[in-house]
């Protein structure tokens, strides 16, 4: 496997990584104005852009995934329940969909919390083997914090949600298992994110304080009593990200 972290605007963290011996690549989260970086790192790697995948729908950025999709003849990637919001065709992704790109097996996690349709995506290398070597969590959960409820004007439910996918989905995965977040210190999608691109799950655990809190009650009240200011532009954002 090949694994390559670009730190971008906003904040912003996007990804490039696929398995080298069988041609296959896979980019997550490409902010626009960068696409040619991964056509460029394809290049090096001599790998095909097989799926670019977005982790949710961005209100801080616009998205270059459609277009880096379309350069590289790959599927552009987003949940089903993007569906009913944006206006054009796209691959829909499914909770526990699994992509393959060679060696290299991409779990889809449907968290749904920071938006409707937040994933993750736990990503094993299936030569060493079969359990996640790392997930990408894009605007779930954060190095040192948890993603904002609130985008959606509900963040009460939307924090009870988030709840429920940190619990049943990012927690439940090994301890040595790495992080890999949509954003690092910075960013408005989260208070108090760190500067450390990386994380594991063993060490959120012990150091998140938002993860120690057991009761979904007390959670809702503590991820709801510091939200950020909202994005600049975020309903300009969403609208080009949306728009056929």
């Amino acid at each position: 496997m090949f694994f390559k972290q670009l730190a971008t605007k906003e904040s912003s963290l996007s990804y490039f990584f696929g398995c080298g011996s069988l041609g296959k690549a896979v980019a997550v989260d490409v902010v626009a104005g960068d696409e040619e970086w991964f056509l460029e790192e394809a290049a090096k790697a001599n790998v095909k852009i097989t799926h670019v995948i977005d982790t949710h729908v961005h209100a801080d950025h616009f998205s270059g995934g459609r277009v880096l999709a379309k350069l590289a003849g790959a599927a552009y990637c987003l949940h089903e329940s993007d569906s009913d919001v944006v206006q054009f065709p796209f691959h829909a992704l499914r909770d526990n969909d699994v992509i393959e790109a060679g060696n290299v097996a991409i779990k889809v996690l449907h968290t749904p919390g920071h938006t409707m349709d937040s994933i993750c995506l736990a990503v094993a290398d299936k030569r060493r083997s079969e359990q996640p070597w790392f997930v990408i969590t894009g605007d779930t959960l954060f190095v040192g914090s948890i993603g904002r409820p609130d985008l959606a004007g509900r963040e009460k439910a939307m924090a009870g949600m988030l709840f429920d996918s940190l619990h049943a989905k990012l927690l439940t995965l090994s301890d040595e298992t790495e992080i890999f977040p949509g954003h690092q210190a910075g960013s408005v999608c989260g208070a108090g994110i760190s500067g450390k691109p990386s994380s594991t799950i063993g060490f959120e655990k012990r150091f998140n304080t938002g993860l120690h809190i057991n009761n979904k009650d007390e959670f809702v009240s503590y991820l709801t009593s510091e939200i950020p200011p909202r994005p600049a532009e975020m309903a300009r954002m969403v609208a080009a990200n949306i728009a056929a």
